[in-house]
């Protein structure tokens, strides 16, 4: 699992590196070079959010088996098996970012690193990519719960993650967007998360919008995340308690 995890996310950095920079405008150049920069806060994103599909087949399957049952008997808090899960996931997430931000620096992406400073400003960036993709989790774990097989989360999980991660500033320039499209992505938590990103690396392509998400990336990102992860994690234990009757 985790070696299929790692080829995915490979795969896109490579395939969106060569096949679409060059042919994509970002401000006013299609330089391939800017695009490799603008383009990683986004394969990063889409990186962390991906696995809440797994994430809710993982719970789907647990289910399914019977796991859950043995885990009633135990001496433990109901949130406690959920909340093992989604840490778990998170673990296997940060690996993930770990080969992807490796192989990102090998086809070329080159955060402001020059200055000790920004260092600490890489870290907060990779930092609100891991909590997006905790928060994300706990949308999985809600659909593991509320399906009756691993295929059926793996499906609801893919679903509704295609729009979220591309009708955003994670792959092109919002501002040649329509108009009422633009406002849409830029008020969408995941382009809150890889404008701040862009912001802490130091990449190109930083969005102009006045949308305040836009503006105060940074925050905005925290916001919506401890957000999804207050409102989801009480849905999703919610859900537990009653499967468990």
């Amino acid at each position: 699992m985790i070696l299929f995890g790692l080829i995915q996310p490979v795969m896109f950095v490579i395939l969106f590196t060569y096949v679409f920079g060059g042919s994509m405008k970002i401000g006013n150049t299609t330089d391939p070079d800017v695009y490799k920069n603008f383009l990683m806060a986004g394969i990063f994103a889409q990186t962390v959010t991906f696995a809440t599909a797994g994430a809710g087949a993982g719970i789907a399957d647990d289910m399914h088996k019977g796991l859950i049952d043995r885990f009633r008997s135990l001496p433990m808090a109901r949130g406690a098996v959920l909340t093992g899960r989604t840490v778990a996931d998170l673990v296997q997430t940060a690996l993930t970012l770990l080969v992807l931000a490796i192989v990102a620096l090998l086809v070329g992406w080159r955060p402001g690193y020059e200055d000790p400073t920004n260092f600490a400003k890489i870290l907060g960036g990779f930092g609100l990519l891991l909590l997006l993709g905790y928060a994300f989790t706990w949308i999985g774990a809600l659909i593991g719960l509320s399906v009756r097989t691993p295929e059926a989360a793996t499906s609801g999980g893919l679903i509704w993650l295609f729009p979220v991660t591309f009708i955003s500033s994670a792959f092109v320039d919002t501002s040649q967007m329509t108009p009422w499209l633009r406002h849409v992505a830029d008020w969408n938590p995941f382009s809150a998360t890889v404008q701040a990103c862009r912001q802490l690396f130091g990449d190109p392509g930083v969005s102009q919008s006045g949308a305040w998400p836009m503006q105060h990336a940074v925050w905005a990102s925290l916001i919506y995340s401890v957000l999804i992860i207050a409102v989801f994690r009480t849905l999703a234990v919610r859900k537990y308690r009653r499967a468990e009757g």
